[in-house]
């Protein structure tokens, strides 16, 4: 079974205090689900590795903006720290995207992509995929279309035509201001 993810994080017990808000878009470059999850107050910051790079990305005053496009098998989670600025762009490869009690979420495919500032683009879990395919957690089809979704938005970084990473603050700039 794939896990579900969904937008508001309401499971997440790091953080003590938040602020969320969440809106329906249906404009010329983006259709879908678009949540903010503002840290106010957590436990403690998160901090991930990618090989001599250590981020954080969890703090008090964080700000997550994740983007949902129907019809479409990926969500983006772009992590703003406490001065706005970009942290990450975090690409989740799903089954699907839709909506369950009035609460985005994706179907987690896991496979995933990260962008960061510096242009570097850094590939993960694709262990993941691999064990759920040869477990049967998923089928061929869906194993499928996890690399041919990875191997699409890689491309489309690198022609700079993947268009949720630019809409990222101004998805944000709708939520903070609603």
């Amino acid at each position: 079974m794939l896990k579900r993810k969904f937008g508001d994080r309401s499971e997440w017990s790091r953080v003590i205090a938040r602020k969320y808000n969440q809106s329906y878009l249906d404009t010329r470059d983006f259709k879908g689900f678009i949540t903010l999850l503002k840290t106010v107050l957590v436990t403690e910051p998160l901090y991930v590795n990618y090989g001599e790079k250590k981020l954080c990305i969890v703090d008090n005053g964080y700000i997550w903006l994740q983007q949902f496009p129907l019809k479409k098998n990926h969500s983006v989670t772009t992590m703003f720290n406490a001065n706005g600025e970009i942290i990450q762009w975090y690409i989740d490869i799903c089954h699907k995207n839709a909506i369950e009690n009035n609460v985005p979420y994706m179907d987690d495919l896991f496979l995933d992509l990260i962008l960061l500032p510096s242009g570097e683009l850094i590939e993960k879990d694709a262990d993941e995929l691999e064990e759920a395919y040869l477990n049967g957690i998923i089928d061929k089809s869906l194993y499928d279309l996890a690399w041919n979704e990875l191997n699409s938005i890689k491309g489309d970084l690198s022609e700079g035509e993947f268009k949720l990473v630019n809409l990222a603050i101004q998805h944000k700039n709708i939520l903070i201001n609603e």
